[in-house]
């Protein structure tokens, strides 16, 4: 039986030193999250003395049965879980549409287009005109005003531009011979070739409108069209004042369960991510297999 050349010393150092701090970064990047879970779960006289760590002390369930038991908490749910649906599927069309325009060195007009992109980067139109034109263009209370004026990410763009150029030209020159036109050739050729990519964008373009709540806040009158993140911004804040809050939960509730409210909030927003993201992250850690051209 043959075996490998041994590891230098040196990559062997490599490896202890990459394995401490790669610990060291789960380490302090789930701390924080499981000592929020902690609090979510603790009694509040524990978490005001400042008692509770990793481990829950007094459980206590006060806090989820004062958010989970409004019906408009389940309606602001469902709200965030069709924004984001419609949001993310107009982004990724459109980032991906416009970035395998930019991937075209050859187009006409591809600096300027560019240019225009890049320009959005570091100047916007500001809140008041901004409002103004969503008003004037009748979506307020739809969900048109919280998918449209977000729709393309710069950075998302440019970094989905920057994939399509490293494919293989000659894949596009074969499906040209083949007859496929431009459609054809981004649905079936370079598409199939791009899921890890667009695993990525369906992600970042999901995390960012589940977790948005300006938009919302400002082009939403209805308490029926708010979302879950409005919704418990709004909670928090009534909390925080101790008093009713508009989602129809008793004060006394709020009061008792004040101190537990923020790290609920976080839970019940997060959870949702952490339940979608194992089903892509296989996409992160398969690779990206473009393949050869041979002839």
């Amino acid at each position: 039986m043959t075996t490998g050349p041994r590891p230098s010393r040196g990559y062997r150092v490599f490896q202890a030193v990459n394995a401490v701090v790669l610990t060291g970064v789960v380490v302090v990047t789930l701390y924080p999250f499981l000592t929020i879970v902690a609090r979510s779960l603790s009694d509040n006289a524990y978490i005001v003395a400042g008692q509770v760590n990793l481990v829950p002390r007094g459980f206590n369930l006060t806090a989820y049965r004062v958010v989970t038991s409004d019906p408009a908490f389940w309606i602001s749910y469902r709200n965030t879980v069709v924004y984001t649906v419609v949001a993310t599927l107009i982004s990724i069309v459109l980032t991906t549409c416009y970035a395998y325009v930019l991937s075209k060195k050859d187009l006409r007009g591809r600096t300027a287009l560019v240019g225009i992109a890049v320009f959005t980067m570091f100047f916007t139109g500001g809140l008041i005109p901004n409002y103004v034109l969503v008003t004037s263009l009748g979506l307020k209370n739809t969900v048109w005003a919280v998918a449209l004026p977000n729709a393309i990410n710069v950075f998302n763009l440019l970094v989905m531009k920057a994939f399509f150029e490293s494919l293989p030209v000659e894949l596009e020159e074969a499906a040209a011979v083949d007859g496929l036109n431009t459609y054809g050739t981004l649905l079936r050729i370079v598409l199939p070739l791009s899921k890890a990519m667009v695993a990525t964008m369906v992600l970042f373009y999901a995390v960012s409108f589940w977790n948005s709540w300006f938009a919302a806040f400002l082009y939403m009158d209805r308490q029926d069209l708010l979302p879950v993140t409005v919704y418990l911004r709004n909670l928090i804040v009534g909390a925080t004042d101790a008093t009713q809050t508009g989602g129809g939960l008793g004060a006394d509730d709020v009061v008792q369960s004040a101190a537990t409210i923020q790290s609920v909030t976080i839970v019940l927003t997060v959870l949702p991510i952490l339940a979608v993201y194992p089903f892509i992250q296989r996409y992160f850690v398969s690779g990206i297999m473009l393949g050869a051209v041979k002839g």
